[in-house]
C-alpha cells in the first residue's frame, strides 16, 4: 500500500451520487428530548466549530438560553444568527451558567480552558459537559480538578459527524458518576438521538477511541476489498449488493461506502469532501495508540491503520474524507 496514488488509481474511484450514516442504535434507556417537560437552563457553550455550532443551535431550539464563545468571529456571528447570546471570553460566557458545554480541538486546549477560564468562574452548581474527543488521561485529570473545586463533570464525546450535529442525531458516549449522567442526559438528548452511560470519568473517551479505531481499521479493510473485487472482475454494485447482505457487511460498507455511485449517498459521491476528515481520523487513531500503549493492549490492526492514515495525510490528503484512503489501493 502507498500513500500517494496514480491518476489511474484515483480516477477508478471517482464517479457519481449515494443515506448519510447513522450513529449506532440508541440504548434501551434513550433520553427524553430536552425542552419537553424540563426547565429552561442557562447553558454556556464553548467551541462553535463544525460540530459545536450545530450543537449549540439545537440547544436553542430546545428552549435553552445559550451563552456562546468561540475565538472565530465568523463562528460567533453564526451562533448569534441561531439565537445564542455571544461573548468575547469564556469567563464572561460561563458567568451564572447552569451547565457548561465544550467542544474543543484537543486535550491540551480542554485542560487550559477548564483550568483558567471555567473552574472558579462558573458557579460550582454548574454541570460541566465536555464533548471534545481527547485522551482518557486528560479527561480524568480535568474531571478530578473539577471535582476538587466542587463541580460535577462528565466527558461526553460524540459519534455522527457534522450532519448529525446539525440535525440533532448525535450519539453521546458518557463518562462520569451516575448522578452527573442523570443531570446531563436531558441536555445531551437535545443534541442527539442516543445518550449512553459508559462508566466513570474517562469511560466516554475510552469508548469513543475504541469505536473509532474499529472504524478506521474497518474502512481500510472495506477499501481493500472493493479494490480486490474490481481486479477480480466483479461489478462493484453487484459486490456491494452481495456483501451488504452477507457475513462481510459492516458500517463502512453499508452506510459509508467508499466507492462513488455504490450504496447510499456518502462523501465519496462529492469528491470525498465533507464527512469525517482524514486528519481527524488520524487524530483519533493516535489517541487509540497512546491508550493501547498505556493499557498494554495489543492492537496490530489499529496500529497498521494509524500508519496508513498517517502516510495518506502526509501526502496532502488530510482534508479529504477518511474513506478517500481507497485512492491509495
Amino acid at each position: 500500500m502507498r500513500a500517494s496514488c496514480s491518476n489511474a488509481a484515483c480516477s477508478r474511484f471517482s464517479r457519481r451520487p449515494k443515506t448519510r450514516p447513522k450513529a449506532w442504535p440508541p440504548s434501551s434507556k434513550s433520553a427524553p428530548a430536552c425542552g419537553r417537560g424540563s426547565k429552561t437552563m442557562k447553558i454556556a457553550f464553548i467551541g462553535l466549530g463544525n460540530m459545536g455550532g450545530g450543537m449549540a443551535a439545537n440547544l436553542v431550539k430546545a428552549g435553552h438560553d445559550v451563552h456562546a464563545f468561540d475565538l472565530a468571529e465568523a463562528a460567533l456571528a453564526r451562533a448569534k444568527e441561531n439565537g445564542c447570546t455571544t461573548y468575547t471570553s469564556v469567563k464572561e460566557a460561563v458567568q451564572g451558567a447552569d451547565v457548561v458545554v465544550s467542544m474543543l480541538p484537543n486535550g491540551a486546549i480542554v485542560k487550559a480552558v477548564y483550568s483558567a477560564d471555567v473552574i472558579g468562574h462558573a458557579p460550582t452548581s454548574a454541570l460541566l459537559l465536555d464533548c471534545s474527543t481527547i485522551d482518557v488521561a486528560t479527561a480524568r485529570e480535568v474531571a478530578g480538578q473539577a471535582a476538587g473545586a466542587g463541580y460535577a463533570m462528565v466527558d461526553a464525546p460524540v459519534s455522527g459527524g457534522i450532519a448529525a450535529a446539525n440535525g440533532g442525531t448525535l450519539t453521546f458516549m458518557v463518562g462520569g458518576s451516575t448522578d452527573a449522567f442523570a443531570r446531563g442526559e436531558p441536555i445531551l438528548a437535545a443534541m442527539g438521538k442516543a445518550v449512553i452511560h459508559a462508566g466513570d470519568s474517562g469511560a466516554g473517551q475510552a469508548a469513543k477511541i475504541c469505536n473509532n479505531m474499529l472504524l478506521g481499521a474497518s474502512m481500510v479493510a472495506t477499501c481493500e476489498t472493493f479494490a480486490m473485487a474490481e481486479k477480480l472482475g466483479l461489478d462493484l454494485q453487484t459486490f456491494f449488493d452481495i456483501s451488504s447482505k452477507a457475513s462481510g457487511q459492516c458500517w463502512s460498507m453499508t452506510s459509508y461506502c467508499p466507492v462513488p455511485g455504490v450504496g447510499p449517498t456518502t462523501p465519496a459521491d462529492n469528491g470525498y469532501q465533507g464527512g469525517f476528515a482524514t486528519a481527524l481520523m488520524l487524530k483519533d487513531l493516535k489517541l487509540a495508540m497512546e491508550a493501547a500503549k498505556t493499557a498494554g493492549a495489543n492492537v496490530p490492526m489499529g496500529a497498521r491503520a494509524e500508519e496508513l492514515y498517517a502516510a495518506f495525510a502526509d501526502a496532502g490528503n488530510g482534508g479529504l474524507d477518511f474513506s478517500a484512503i481507497i485512492k491509495t489501493l
